[in-house]
């Protein structure tokens, strides 16, 4: 069963990463990063970590994704929909992705990770929480301050300027 639900959400993980690249609409490519984002989660529950799997949920899927698509959504269309496309970068970047998938993999089966123990103490939430409040605070701080003040530039482009016979109209 857990084969078949690690399969599900490989599918769906890389296949959202691919929707979430390849749509020319960046409205449906952020909600295809949100589903990539949320499919790596699935990923954190399956291995039994479910305070990895929140905490990507809850900063991800809810802070960094929404914040995008509220910036895609508040930008000028203009803005966004200029640019040129060069079908050499498309091919380059498949080329690349998959040398680094190739090198990626061997690095992997050389690990020797079927050899590796895993009989380690259960974690204790509680400490991990503690930490975050404590130890970890400046960091959560930064964060907050680095996405408030992306969503103050997200409206400062967004601002709207009508400009008629040399003056701004509100």
């Amino acid at each position: 069963m857990v084969d078949a639900v690690f399969l599900a959400l490989s599918v769906l993980t890389i296949g959202s990463a691919i929707v979430a690249l390849e749509i020319r609409s960046l409205i449906y490519g952020s909600i295809a990063l949100m589903i990539t984002l949320s499919g790596i989660a699935g990923f954190f529950l399956l291995l039994d970590a479910p305070f990895v799997a929140m905490f990507q949920l809850s900063v991800y899927v809810g802070s960094v994704a929404v914040l995008i698509l509220f910036t895609v959504m508040l930008v000028r269309r203009e803005l966004i929909f200029n640019k040129i496309e060069d079908k050499r970068r498309r091919y380059a970047g498949i080329g690349l992705m998959l040398a680094l998938m190739l090198g990626i993999g061997m690095i992997i089966i050389g690990s020797g990770m079927k050899s590796m123990e895993t009989n380690s103490p259960s974690v204790d939430y509680k400490q991990i929480g503690q930490d975050f409040l404590t130890y970890y605070s400046p960091a959560l701080i930064v964060m907050a301050l680095v996405l408030a003040a992306s969503v103050v530039g997200a409206l400062t482009l967004a601002r709207r300027e009508d400009i008629t016979n040399d003056q701004r109209v509100n």
